[in-house]
């Protein structure tokens, strides 16, 4: 991967109530086109991996870490020319000790949206421990993605994603039966252990969340009731036992077909943090929940949006009582991609816009990720009729 010479860092002062907040851009141009973002902030590492493609059908998944104020030495993790690539249903990436898992999509047959998840493990020095490996066992020529991966404590990993198994098969009704949510986990040689279905009904294609707390992981992910009231669940593994699913918040969003629109999940000190997009009261809002007590229960929802929410949301703690949401918004002048402080008691920040960006697909979904007391963002934005990353960083001190 050739890189293209980018002599300057861009440099922009923001006002946030009485602060001057600088913004600066992390420089990231490469050949081709290159989108589909997934940055990831753990066990005192920032990395990136995403996919570029040529235009001659051909993609490759990247990854790339932060160090010494910049991305360095890119690796090229997987290639092919039968991937379903797609800017909502992107891959996912983590990283545990030496190791490297990641996933993702590629055709199982000629249909628009029969796809497999494909996972590679590998060490971050580039060595392969197991590559090109689907992480279904169900063998059935349907829909698998929006991928979750979060390292475990047993040097492996917690996977999660959205599997159609069953939706090639009619109900009692005439209908093809709905999407599901299942759980994984992956040894740190590759091996799929303790498969299992968290829920047999969620939304068809909003994006999956996982996080890991003191009493074992918690996936968050968009339900889907025989009403069609598509509200954000919760799912949790208590003394080695799924509990059943509960709604992080009662919302009664009633849409016939699916958003897009996922949620994000994060955890500090036994305070878990979810934002998420929805509709109800015909309003479109990006809310944000705590639950001091693991996921057992949340607290109301707090209201982040000022102008009309587009969502694509993330979440990321500060400290131990803040976080940091990033969130997409339109209002009369345009679109912008912003972010806001929040506290557990309730207090929120005044915004502070990170870019006038396409409100469209171009976008993808931003990324929001809080290293060695900086906050980093990535997103897709358009460069000579090509998609290319762009990275911001500022100090989380001064927000």
């Amino acid at each position: 991967m050739k890189v293209l010479t980018i002599l300057l860092s861009f440099l922009m002062i923001v006002s946030c109530a009485s602060k001057d907040i600088v913004i600066e851009e992390i420089p990231f141009l490469y050949e081709n086109s290159n989108a589909q973002p997934s940055l990831v902030s753990k066990n005192g590492s920032l990395s990136l991996s995403w996919i570029s493609s040529n235009g001659e059908k051909n993609a490759a998944l990247n990854f790339s870490q932060f160090k010494e104020g910049k991305w360095i030495n890119p690796q090229t993790i997987a290639t092919g020319s039968d991937w379903f690539v797609n800017w909502a249903d992107f891959p996912a990436h983590a990283i545990n000790g030496d190791l490297i898992l990641s996933s993702y999509l590629k055709k199982s047959t000629s249909g628009t949206y029969t796809y497999d998840v494909v996972l590679s493990l590998q060490k971050l020095s580039g060595e392969k421990i197991k590559e090109d490996f689907i992480l279904h066992t169900d063998d059935v020529k349907a829909e698998h993605g929006f991928v979750s991966i979060i390292p475990n404590n047993n040097n492996g990993f917690f996977i999660t994603w959205l599997d159609g198994r069953n939706t090639v098969d009619q109900g009692l009704d005439g209908h093809h039966k709905p999407m599901t949510i299942r759980f994984a986990e992956i040894t740190s040689v590759g091996d799929v252990t303790n498969e299992s279905e968290l829920d047999s009904a969620t939304c068809d294609c909003c994006q999956t969340s996982i996080a890991v707390t003191n009493n074992g992981p918690v996936v968050v992910y968009r339900d889907r009731s025989n009403k069609e009231v598509r509200d954000i669940y919760i799912a949790r593994k208590i003394n080695g036992v799924w509990e059943t699913p509960a709604s992080v918040h009662n919302d009664g969003w009633i849409i016939n077909g699916c958003p897009v629109n996922g949620p994000k999940v994060a955890y500090n000190s036994n305070n878990l943090a979810v934002s998420w997009f929805t509709v109800s009261n015909q309003k479109p809002t990006v809310n944000l929940s705590f639950s001091k007590s693991n996921g057992a229960s949340f607290g109301s929802p707090i209201k982040i949006n000022d102008n009309d929410a587009i969502g694509r949301v993330d979440v990321a703690f500060l400290n131990d009582q803040e976080v940091l949401v990033s969130y997409i918004e339109v209002d009369d002048v345009g679109t912008y991609l912003r972010i806001k402080k929040v506290s557990i008691d309730g207090n929120v920040s005044a915004p502070i816009t990170i870019s006038q960006i396409d409100g469209g697909r171009n976008t993808g979904v931003p990324q929001l990720e809080i290293f060695n007391d900086e906050v980093f963002v990535v997103w897709t934005v358009s460069v000579n009729e090509k998609n290319q990353l762009k990275s911001i960083k500022l100090s989380s001190k001064n927000i």
